[in-house]
């Protein structure tokens, strides 16, 4: 993967320390990444978003090395208080907020919890999980949910040369043809044994349904991208989830799996900028 980036910053927010990069100067427009992945899944992504006008940041979600480690597993609200902390942090009324997986976990519930300070939402690979509505095949591809749980979970996923880090990936996106760099940040991170509890400790504190906050209506115009390969989520959960919006609400299938800004980051960042510009 190429670096253009300098070394995480750090900034505190919502009582914890993150790290993170940024680019560029403009609106705020926040990059909140998902499992496995850490900030430096949008590389690609950043300096042609900065090029465009926008203060691009891209924090490493709570837990994810350097960032701190929680004092409990994270549940979904926690991530959406950090969302408007780091809203907060740099000193912006409102931002631009796209995530990815677990990273769009966090979108929605910031913009559940104070939907005046997302401008726009936009999230990769998740659709509003109130809005789903999964029949009985959905639950193998989703097993992880209920196999992350378990106390021995981290140690097998990093074993064998973090075999299930490979597996979850070639699941998720069978089509992607990946190489090891594409895995090299997310085995950093994870081979520090308080950040590999801490990234697990999102799926011990997953709940079965919906909490509360999650089955808000989302106010702010939103945007889902859905790779068309995904081997987690299927397409019309993307169509099912229309009725948890409020307003404009805008799905966009591109070609690939679970990671689409990291199969074609290319073609991400184009698709992206056109929705930003509507």
């Amino acid at each position: 993967m190429s670096n253009p980036l300098s070394l995480p910053q750090m900034i505190e927010a919502n009582g914890l320390r993150f790290g993170y990069h940024l680019l560029g100067e403009g609106p705020l427009l926040l990059l909140l990444h998902g499992f496995p992945d850490t900030a430096r899944a949008w590389d690609p992504v950043m300096a042609p978003l900065a090029a465009a006008g926008y203060t691009v940041v891209a924090p490493y979600l709570r837990g994810y090395a350097p960032s701190e480690i929680p004092p409990a597993d994270t549940k979904v609200e926690d991530l959406g208080h950090d969302v408007i902390a780091l809203i907060d942090a740099f000193d912006s009324e409102t931002a631009i907020v796209v995530g990815h997986d677990w990273g769009g976990a966090a979108a929605y519930a910031a913009a559940a919890l104070a939907p005046e300070r997302v401008s726009r939402l936009i999230t990769v690979a998740l659709p509003h999980p109130a809005g789903f509505k999964p029949k009985l095949t959905d639950y193998w591809p989703a097993r992880h949910f209920i196999t992350f749980k378990s106390g021995s979970a981290p140690a097998k996923f990093v074993a064998d040369d973090f075999h299930g880090l490979r597996v979850i990936y070639k699941r998720w996106s069978p089509k992607w043809e990946m190489t090891e760099d594409d895995l090299l940040d997310s085995i950093r991170c994870l081979s520090n044994r308080d950040s590999l509890q801490a990234v697990f400790g999102y799926y011990r504190a997953a709940e079965r349904k919906p909490s509360p906050l999650m089955r808000r209506k989302i106010d702010p115009p939103a945007v889902a991208f859905a790779g068309q390969s995904d081997g987690v989520v299927p397409l019309r959960a993307y169509r099912e989830a229309e009725t948890r919006f409020t307003g404009e609400y805008r799905v966009v299938e591109l070609p690939g799996g679970h990671f689409p800004h990291r199969e074609d980051p290319e073609l991400f960042t184009e698709k992206l900028l056109e929705e930003l510009a509507r």
